[in-house]
């Protein structure tokens, strides 16, 4: 019987064989290039940063190190990835949880971070459908990266009214936090 570790990349490898096919086969499209950390130089994208007391409008994109993918990849990819590292974090807890030579205080310490991660998960999903059901928006994508949240509205314009509004539901779910809220047009120029 197969371990979860080798299922668990062999799925990995097979989607990144899949996904390296489809790129390869695809007519090339407008690209969005965002890092992490530096200044946007893709006109197409805002960025709307807020922690709990301010808002100010930059150039800067957030979202980590994802680049050279059509619009419509965009979200889904680094939310695959998201999951990923989730899933892995998953794993080595799990792991941990099932030694037998790790402590009881372990044990209980990766019990709570499991379901922490969890939670987070189950707060972005939640914040995810209550933001895309507020107003239509092509797509949604919330990331809690511990210290700030971050929300991506795939929508032509985003005013500031909805802006406050997108702040205000994170921090209905998820407290006093940071929140960056950016938006990235879904026109294309063709």
């Amino acid at each position: 019987m197969l371990k979860k570790q080798t299922v668990w990349l062999l799925t990995m490898l097979s989607l990144m064989i899949v996904l390296s096919v489809y790129y390869m086969t695809q007519e090339p499209q407008d690209v969005a290039y965002i890092n992490s950390g530096e200044e946007a130089n893709d006109s197409d994208t805002e960025h709307v940063s807020s922690n709990t007391t301010d808002t100010d409008v930059d150039g800067d994109a957030s979202v980590d190190d994802v680049s050279n993918l059509g619009r419509d990849e965009l979200f889904t990819t680094i939310r695959m990835d998201l999951q990923d590292e989730r899933s892995a974090k998953k794993s080595r807890l799990e792991e941990i949880i099932e030694s037998s030579s790790a402590t009881a205080e372990e044990k209980k310490n990766a019990l709570s971070e499991i379901d922490v991660i969890e939670q987070i998960e189950t707060k972005e999903t939640i914040l995810e459908e209550s933001i895309l059901a507020s107003n239509e928006y092509q797509d949604v994508l919330v990331r809690n990266d511990g210290e700030v949240v971050h929300v991506h509205v795939k929508v032509d314009e985003l005013s500031r009214t909805e802006t406050v509004n997108i702040m205000q539901m994170v921090y209905d779910e998820f407290g006093e936090v940071t929140v960056d809220v950016n938006f990235q047009p879904t026109t294309t120029e063709s």
